[in-house]
């Protein structure tokens, strides 16, 4: 057996996986972070983050995760920056033996007793030339975080299905009016949803519409949206604070293929908590979160992954 096996390999390096590596560390396991193909996860790359305890005055999102990282580091974690290919976690070798998880980035491969998967899930996007700009600045792919921020404020939501109801109907509670943009005549929400978006009262409907683009990177916030009518090819500037995604999220699950449960969008299917079917391998975060999806819950089952590696590890004797 080779003797460069790894205790604990994390993939993704957002809330849940550095809050994982945080326990991991601690408890003299030396973990190695994977940071994966958004380092930070999604949190470095909002703005003002009031909703995550121990902080009265709110905290900006990369500011935070640079605080766990170095807090991770402070207790021994090595990271390490690349993207995961694949992995192999069928452990039985040949003659029998338990054989370690195999990690391979490419170019080189890694031995480990123990997996945690956290990495995390994608906002989709529109592909928009000033949307990236405008990101933490008035574009955002979750209500829950950023719908305070604009009270008062008359906002837009992109989508069509129950995710694009979800945000609408939220968002409500803030906004004084919420558009919902959709770019065909039907929805592929379900009816009961729909149902309750239109009967609100601060909801309106533009259908069978696209956005070009959001306004306006000069003044580093948004100030509207550029539209148009696929029906007729009008286009015209409609002014609003916020730029909200409903179109969901695509969780950065490719590299496990079939070896791991998931459901019908990609997410992993962990069993009870955060532990799966393969021995050794525990899923944390938005990987398998298509819920909540918030940095607390993360940090939270990042936690649970990293106590049940511990566990794992005592009982095969490492």
């Amino acid at each position: 057996m080779p003797d460069n096996i790894r205790n604990v390999i994390i993939i993704g390096s957002g809330c849940s996986g550095l809050t994982a590596a945080i326990y991991a560390a601690r408890a003299n396991l030396t973990p190695l972070v994977i940071d994966g193909h958004e380092p930070g996860g999604q949190l470095s790359m909002t703005t003002l983050v009031e909703n995550f305890p121990g902080f009265p005055d709110g905290i900006q999102g990369p500011e935070l995760i640079d605080n766990m990282r170095m807090q991770a580091t402070r207790f021994g974690t090595e990271f390490l920056a690349g993207h995961v290919a694949g992995v192999d976690l069928s452990r039985k070798a040949a003659d029998g033996s338990r054989k370690p998880i195999e990690v391979n980035l490419g170019r080189d491969k890694l031995l480990t007793r123990t997996l945690i998967i956290a990495s995390g899930a994608s906002a989709r996007w529109l592909g928009l030339p000033n949307e990236q700009a405008l990101i933490g600045h008035g574009v955002s792919s979750c209500a829950t975080c950023d719908g305070f921020f604009f009270s008062g404020k008359e906002i837009a939501v992109i989508g069509g299905g129950d995710s694009a109801m979800e945000e609408a109907l939220f968002l409500t509670r803030f906004a004084s009016k919420v558009t919902l943009i959709h770019r065909r005549g039907e929805f592929r929400a379900s009816k009961i949803m729909l149902d309750r978006a239109r009967k609100h009262d601060k909801i309106a409907f533009l259908c069978d519409t696209v956005v070009d683009d959001v306004l306006d990177v000069s003044k580093k916030e948004v100030t509207g949206l550029r539209l148009r009518n696929l029906k007729t090819g009008e286009q015209w500037d409609m002014p609003t604070s916020a730029m909200f995604l409903g179109i969901g999220h695509t969780p950065n699950a490719q590299f496990v293929g079939d070896q791991l449960a998931r459901d019908g969008e990609g997410y992993l299917i962990p069993e009870g908590y955060v532990c799966s079917r393969a021995p050794g391998v525990f899923i944390s975060g938005d990987v398998a979160d298509r819920h909540y999806r918030q940095a607390v819950t993360a940090a939270g089952t990042g936690c649970m992954a990293a106590l049940e590696a511990e566990k794992y590890l005592e009982e095969i004797g490492k």
